[in-house]
């Protein structure tokens, strides 16, 4: 059942989209607003298990005749970004809906090619290793429902900027930036692939890559100049999985979350690890005297040649680069409940 809203004189997008909403939930399962609503499910054929890509497309079945969709499987790395540019470039009174289905990768390419666009949303089919920012919701288990996902809300997010790149979830460096170039190898194996992947790279790095160097002055204050562990500049909460690295982040304020942790001991990583997985390390007095902890809008970062920078997951090398937020410049499609 499609359901055309018309624009009245007076009435916002926005209104029609509560419109909507409210139809949603008594059971209206598919609308256009103003118009026309199309809707594009970007696979990455290397994200998830053997498989997923057939999952997905049987589950699409079902809609044929009653849902304007397009399937478009990725060829290359950021050709998902390149792809979602040119179609929120056509057509530009049509609303489009993205979803990314795959890790936290594939989401920060999609959402990248449609940040600020207003005629664009992005959502999120976690079928990847990590799948962190979801997790914001609640987890992937709400966002694997199709249904769920098409009759979903359209919520304003913030996004980091980073050079011409873009990060909608966490942007870390040292020995995160380390634990994440290597999980991209080890995910690739058929015995350390899937979320095992970071436990494997979280223990060679481990071995060797317990200590970085940095200089990083967030909003004009220099809050650190030396060596470090690790440092995560966030929008969303979860990294890696499983540790919630930043669990006062609201990712619609327009502020990031600055954690640095200096650099320790082994004996003392292994100690503090388990807090800080659970999110306690901001008010644990074990993380009192290694623990450099902000909020800011722009962080600027000075580091050595080669640094590792990871955006979600994907890896940049650079030694000089600012971090940017950019409030509620992406649409963001929750599942309704």
């Amino acid at each position: 059942l499609y359901v055309q809203i018309q624009g009245e004189q007076g009435c916002s997008q926005a209104e029609q989209r509560n419109i909507f909403y409210r139809n949603a939930a008594r059971g209206i399962e598919f609308f256009h607003i103003g118009g026309t609503m199309k809707h594009f499910f970007i696979i990455n054929p290397k994200s998830g298990p053997v498989g997923t890509q057939e999952t997905i497309t049987d589950a699409l079945k079902k809609y044929d005749g009653k849902l304007d969709y397009v399937i478009y499987v990725t060829t290359a790395e950021r050709d998902a970004t390149r792809f979602v540019k040119e179609r929120c470039a056509e057509e530009p009174d049509e609303h489009k809906r993205f979803y990314a289905c795959g890790g936290d990768g594939t989401l920060n390419e999609v959402a990248s090619g449609l940040a600020g666009a207003s005629n664009a949303a992005v959502g999120s089919y976690p079928c990847g290793s990590g799948n962190d920012f979801v997790k914001y919701y609640g987890g992937k288990s709400l966002f694997l429902d199709l249904d769920k996902q098409i009759n979903g809300e359209e919520r304003e997010v913030d996004i980091m900027r980073i050079g011409d790149r873009y990060s909608i979830n966490v942007c870390n460096f040292g020995f995160d930036a380390t634990v994440a170039n290597r999980m991209i190898k080890f995910r690739r194996t058929r015995l350390l692939g899937g979320p095992r992947a970071y436990f494997a790279a979280v223990g060679t790095s481990f071995m060797n890559a317990m200590k970085h160097e940095c200089t990083l002055i967030v909003d004009g204050e220099k809050i650190h100049s030396g060596p470090f562990l690790s440092c995560t500049i966030s929008n969303g909460t979860y990294v890696g999985g499983s540790f919630n690295c930043a669990p006062r982040s609201k990712n619609d304020d327009g502020i990031m979350e600055i954690c640095l942790i200096k650099s320790i001991s082994r004996p003392k990583f292994i100690k503090l690890l388990g807090p800080y997985k659970d999110g306690k390390h901001l008010d644990d007095p074990l993380f009192a005297d290694c623990l450099v902890y902000r909020r800011g809008k722009r962080i600027e970062i000075e580091a050595p040649p080669g640094f590792l920078v990871s955006l979600d997951g994907e890896i940049i090398e650079t030694p000089r680069f600012t971090v940017e937020t950019l409030p509620r410049a992406v649409r963001f499609i929750v599942p309704s409940p």
